[in-house]
């Protein structure tokens, strides 16, 4: 006769089940790709159509518009499908040819210090869009308020990068307990 699950292993079995309630949030990152994917289309529809009439500037700063969507759809991605092979479960796609490399192999560690390099690349991107209008036209100059804070803010993600690198090869370096 079987024995019956004790109230320990039913508590655990059901916080162990509650892992799924991430399933929803990973669906809405879906969508917000899908959100971004638009965009990313409607800027590209915009800017093609002006191609003729663009300065060497203008057409930078277009490709640099692109890339900073890209960069937020790639760092989507990788939010996507590691979290959920993290923390709710692993994509079973059979024997998929173009599965990514990285995908299964980045863990918590990985995945903080990807997020924090695409931070750092799209906050990057933003600030030489915007050091790229300053001196451009006299009533369209950037605030030298709003460039200082852009820059600060840029550095403390900078920052926050080495440090969360420092703190995982240090955290690499100790004993496991």
């Amino acid at each position: 006769m079987a024995e019956k699950p004790s109230l320990e292993s039913r508590f655990e079995n059901g916080l162990f089940a509650s892992r799924w309630l991430m399933a929803p949030m990973y669906l809405g990152l879906v969508i917000s790709l899908a959100m971004l994917t638009v965009v990313f289309v409607k800027e590209l529809v915009y800017y093609a159509s002006k191609t003729l009439i663009m300065t060497a500037d203008q057409a930078i700063l277009a490709i640099l518009t692109l890339i900073d969507l890209s960069l937020a759809a790639n760092l989507l991605l990788i939010v996507l499908f590691s979290g959920y092979e993290n923390f709710v479960s692993k994509l079973d796609l059979g024997d998929a040819r173009d599965r990514p490399d990285w995908m299964g192999k980045v863990d918590f560690s990985g995945l903080k210090m990807k997020l924090i390099a695409s931070i750092v690349a799209i906050s990057g991107i933003h600030l030489l869009k915007v050091f790229m209008e300053v001196g451009k036209q006299a009533g369209d100059a950037v605030p030298t308020d709003k460039l200082f804070w852009l820059v600060v803010i840029h550095l403390t993600f900078v920052l926050s990068g080495v440090l969360l690198a420092l703190m995982d090869l240090l955290a690499s370096k100790t004993d496991k307990h």
